[in-house]
């Protein structure tokens, strides 16, 4: 379940696709390309009233909360759906060097070549019915907009930017 980000990075990553049932920013499959639609664009006063309340909760120096423990239903939910997780925060913190302009995706079955801007929009799909992907894992790569949803990239198991 170990997927290693490597190459033109400032900071190779090891990816644990198996502890990503319990990340907050994991995705429900059938969510994850409506999601984009119907978010609103972003309202600057909204943003604004974050940003206090924010500072706010900073300034009172409450600790938030590490380890959320999930309740029954949250449990039930996790071994229900399939889950993807967004993989650009990932491929931000690794912080790619500005003379990489590709992504090499290492598979059990070939390398498949994509674009950065289409590896930090997609998605990688890591549990099916709240199972890790055991045969043709450990994960798939998803487009962000979707276009390969029918037919994913399966058995990632190293990102190699060039």
């Amino acid at each position: 379940m170990i997927i290693q980000l490597k190459g033109k990075v400032t900071y190779p990553i090891t990816l644990d696709a198996s502890v990503w049932i319990f990340d907050d920013r994991k995705v429900i499959l059938e969510e994850a390309f409506t999601q984009k639609e119907q978010e609103p664009e972003e309202d600057p006063l909204r943003k604004k009233a974050e940003l206090f309340d924010q500072e706010l909760y900073f300034k009172t120096k409450i600790k938030p909360p590490v380890n959320k423990s999930l309740n029954r239903y949250e449990k039930e939910q996790a071994l229900k759906h399939s889950f993807v997780m967004p993989i650009g925060e990932f491929i931000k913190n690794a912080e790619i060097q500005d003379k990489a302009k590709t992504a090499i995706l290492q598979t059990t079955e070939d390398d498949v070549i994509i674009t950065i801007e289409q590896l930090i929009d997609a998605y990688v799909l890591f549990a099916v019915d709240g199972k890790p992907l055991k045969e043709d894992g450990p994960v798939h790569l998803y487009f962000g907009d979707g276009t390969n949803q029918a037919n994913p990239i399966k058995g990632v198991k190293t990102i190699t930017i060039a």
